[in-house]
């Protein structure tokens, strides 16, 4: 054979085996992640070939799916009352992609999950009847929540002490995720991006924000812990005012008529009493603070329920004046409306912590439980006593100090008031927070609540804790109890 045309054939023959080695390489191992990629149409038109299976408020389907008049997307994602439950829900858009419940669980949802493939179904590839989210939330409290919180910018979690079960989420402004879930709603998407309230974002875990004096609880357990006070009735030692370490400034109350030169845990939580826990910060050191906040679940980067919620933060490498701000819930600490609600659970749950969660099965379409979140397992995060002293406070508070708003006749409702600085040199409208629990005492059920108020259109002098969060826990405790 001619030299030069052997040369040639072996090259030829090089080439076919790479073709063939690549197509190998694209068929095994690369087929899933082409076939999974969001720029892919077919899986798009695959997703929405049928009905999607549906999110399950109390037994109620709160999603649906509509037939679409053409095209090669046969069904749309549609929602009953999708403004009030957004917050749980997220979206499932044709051309958006999926949030919240609807992403995390798209596979069950439009039957591509492997768990809901019979042994036939997965040597033909056949896609599966989908399945089902069951969530933990309770429709009354939900509803109550956002009915209160109304046309102000905020956020609202209420919690099953016992359980962990996320019992309502709300976040206010909201959005009908109906009206973005096919393609050609482009003008709305645009306006829900451009809007300055920022309506897509769920406040009650992705807006961490100062969580003011509703911190003052972390505080004070850790006081109660480390033996730096005995009791919430021992007198603590805290000038009033109180300079800031290093600094000629001094840290001032509210009131400042309030009796907080040297007052006692319970006092300075119903006067909201800065100085004592400026100082409190100061005497226990940032890392005792720290490793207190860590307990409740600041400082995760991984807390999901399942959504993952953005990480509550107490910071590090502060020096002693930056540590006493942080004693009233300033300087860099953050918190979400999750986080605060989780540290009154524990504190009603006797001082344990059970893992928040808003989803208690994933279901096939027969009913078979796929995943449960049903048994977490509990952590205790302080003391038995210490938990019955903060609670001891937290219903003085309610019942003679800055929380009166909370009050339920004929219920044990405790809590912790808030008002936040926000803005250089407390420029803007402060932030009003609350954060609470309740104890029907017919029954023992539980419930804490957290709320934050970011913006209620109220006169700078009108924002408070009391005044603006508090009505909205009253309400979401209120039917929790029912």
């Amino acid at each position: 054979m001619n030299k030069t045309i052997r040369h040639a054939a072996v090259f030829s023959l090089l080439l076919v085996l790479a073709l063939l080695v690549r197509a190998t390489w694209v068929q095994a191992y690369e087929a899933k992640a082409l076939a999974n990629d969001e720029r892919n149409r077919r899986k798009v038109i695959a997703q929405y070939a049928h009905p999607l299976g549906d999110i399950i408020v109390a037994g109620s389907s709160v999603t649906g799916s509509e037939r679409t008049d053409g095209g090669d997307l046969a069904y749309r994602r549609t929602y009953t009352d999708g403004a009030l439950y957004a917050a749980v829900t997220g979206y499932s858009s044709q051309a958006y992609g999926a949030t919240q419940l609807e992403g995390i669980y798209s596979g069950v949802l439009d039957g591509t999950d492997d768990r809901l493939k019979n042994p036939l179904g997965a040597l033909t590839g056949e896609q599966q009847e989908p399945g089902d989210v069951l969530t933990t939330i309770d429709p009354a409290v939900q509803k109550a929540g956002y009915e209160a919180l109304g046309d102000a910018k905020g956020a609202a979690v209420a919690i099953d002490p016992k359980s962990g079960e996320i019992l309502g989420m709300v976040s206010t402004p909201s959005y009908d995720p109906s009206d973005i879930s096919g393609t050609t709603d482009g003008d709305t998407w645009r306006k829900l991006l451009a809007d300055e309230d920022k309506p897509l974002v769920n406040r009650a875990l992705r807006q961490p924000l100062p969580p003011g004096s509703t911190f003052k609880l972390v505080v004070a357990a850790a006081a109660l812990e480390d033996g730096l006070y005995a009791s919430v009735d021992e007198r603590t030692e805290s000038p009033d005012p109180y300079r800031l370490p290093g600094t000629v400034t001094d840290l001032e109350n509210e009131n400042p008529s309030a009796p907080c030169e040297n007052a006692t845990i319970r006092t300075a939580l119903q006067y909201s009493c800065n100085n004592v826990f400026g100082k409190m910060a100061v005497d226990l050191g940032q890392d005792k603070v720290r490793a207190m906040a860590e307990k409740f679940g600041f400082n995760d980067e991984k807390q999901d329920v399942p959504v993952r919620a953005s990480a509550s933060v107490y910071p590090r490498g502060m020096n002693e004046s930056s540590t006493a701000l942080t004693g009233i819930g300033q300087f860099d600490v953050t918190a979400t409306p999750l986080q605060m609600a989780l540290v009154s659970a524990a504190i009603a749950d006797d001082g344990v912590l059970a893992p928040p969660h808003m989803v208690s099965k994933v279901v096939s379409a027969d009913g078979d439980t796929l995943q449960s979140y049903e048994d977490g397992e509990a952590r205790r995060i302080v003391s038995s006593r210490t938990a019955a002293q903060l609670r001891s406070a937290m219903v003085t508070v309610v019942e003679d100090g800055t929380g009166s708003n909370a009050q339920i006749p004929g219920v044990e409702v405790g809590g912790k008031t808030g008002t936040a600085q926000h803005g250089e040199n407390n420029s803007k409208t402060p932030y009003a927070w609350f954060t609470s629990y309740a104890t029907s005492p017919d029954t023992g059920r539980q419930v804490a609540v957290a709320v934050v108020i970011e913006d209620s259109g109220a006169e700078r002098s009108e924002v408070s804790g009391n005044g603006l969060a508090a009505p909205v826990a009253q309400k979401m405790m209120e039917a929790a109890l029912g």
